[in-house]
């Protein structure tokens, strides 16, 4: 299993927006990517902050992730809101 940790700070009063864009990206994901084992949107502990949690069966699954026209689509729209880049981690599960 791959592990994906996104970190995104949103423009300040920009939140509702953002949540919008990324709750229509979350449903897409778990209901079109069965690769996708998680997909979820949580505040973060700062201001402004949200953390993606994902968790894909393997990379073949994050790259048809990536391909989904969704994907590019609704990311664009969050990009607009964001405050900078996402801080992203990536992750291999110890077996």
């Amino acid at each position: 299993m791959l592990g994906t940790i996104a970190t995104i700070k949103v423009k300040p009063g920009m939140e509702k927006e953002f949540e919008a864009v990324a709750k229509e990206l979350v449903a897409k994901v778990n209901a079109n990517e069965p690769g996708c084992k998680l997909y979820a949107l949580h505040h973060g502990e700062q201001p402004h902050t949200y953390v993606f949690m994902e968790r894909y069966v393997d990379q073949a699954a994050v790259e048809a992730h990536r391909a989904a026209d969704y994907f590019k689509t609704l990311g664009r729209k969050m990009g607009e809101f964001m405050d900078g880049r996402a801080e992203v981690v990536r992750l291999r599960e110890v077996e």
